[in-house]
């Protein structure tokens, strides 16, 4: 009895230690560069660029490239790790299942490929593989690998998802083969203006171009006390990524995440009396410092 107590307790925490926590697609500021050579190289660019509701569920907007008319939408369930296009016509929308990163290998997915190069309806495509490789900031993330079902006629050439990312061909395809002498591959994709995947055999170097500093800098933050004489309000806050508290002597003592909110505080209430330094800290390396006195 005790053994096989044992070894359940050891295949419970094993599952535990080997399950992959799910990166999400939309939980940022994105950009992607789609890449075409053919007598030259061209990269095309399209970005999230604000959020909308339709039917009662949130959307990102996508712009640029063929997006241009900000019409098409794209939105996550985060929990079912799926993710949706919406085109938005007068009087008329219609969503697509593009992504579905719950599946497992061997599962079957039908590839919709709406308003791309791609045959619409792309039919039936195997999941054959799913692999862990490390992407531009040295953590290892979920490649999925797709071919065409026996009996698909529609589609010939084979897929890739990368969790996070999405299609290595253009977002709106993901059954679309990535070719750079084709219809494109995926050369960079940005969260937040720092690089996540990155494909460098064509290009020289990821740098965003819609998601950049001047766009998203800290010019408006400003801190000041607040109504609790422990508390102080960083407000104009949307473009900062978190706040680091150090004292004079340059000792970091606390570090604030912030996910998207204008305006959060800052509790001092646990420190002395005395001056702080507090830096914001906000996208594509950009800072902002202020003095604090308590």
């Amino acid at each position: 009895m005790k053994k096989i107590i044992l070894l359940s307790i050891f295949s419970v925490f094993s599952l535990q230690g080997y399950s992959q926590v799910y990166k999400p697609l939309l939980d940022n500021l994105n950009e992607w560069h789609v890449t075409t050579c053919f007598s030259g190289c061209l990269t095309d660019v399209y970005y999230t660029d604000g959020d909308t509701i339709v039917d009662g569920k949130a959307y990102k907007i996508l712009d640029g490239f063929h997006y241009i008319s900000r019409t098409f939408l794209l939105r996550e369930e985060v929990n079912n790790k799926k993710v949706f296009l919406n085109k938005v016509a007068l009087g008329h929308n219609e969503e697509f299942l593009l992504y579905d990163f719950s599946l497992n290998e061997g599962d079957t997915f039908n590839m919709l490929n709406p308003y791309s190069p791609f045959p619409q309806d792309g039919g039936a495509f195997i999941l054959d593989s799913i692999i862990e490789r490390p992407l531009a900031d040295g953590n290892d993330y979920r490649h999925f690998y797709f071919s065409p079902a026996p009996g698909n006629t529609i589609s010939t050439e084979n897929a890739v998802w990368v969790e996070g990312a999405g299609s290595l061909s253009i977002i709106n395809a993901p059954g679309g083969h990535p070719d750079i002498n084709g219809s494109g591959h995926l050369s960079c994709f940005f969260k937040d203006t720092e690089v996540f995947y990155a494909n460098l055999d064509s290009i020289n170097d990821c740098i965003p171009l819609h998601l950049g500093i001047e766009k998203y800098s800290l010019e408006n933050v400003v801190i000041s006390k607040g109504n609790n004489s422990g508390d102080c309000v960083v407000s104009n806050a949307k473009n900062v990524k978190s706040i680091t508290v150090f004292n004079l002597s340059g000792k970091k003592l606390k570090v604030i995440k912030n996910a998207g909110r204008n305006s959060f505080n800052i509790d001092f209430s646990g420190y002395q009396s005395g001056m702080y330094i507090v830096v914001a800290n906000g996208f594509g390396g950009a800072n902002k410092s202020f003095k604090i006195i308590k």
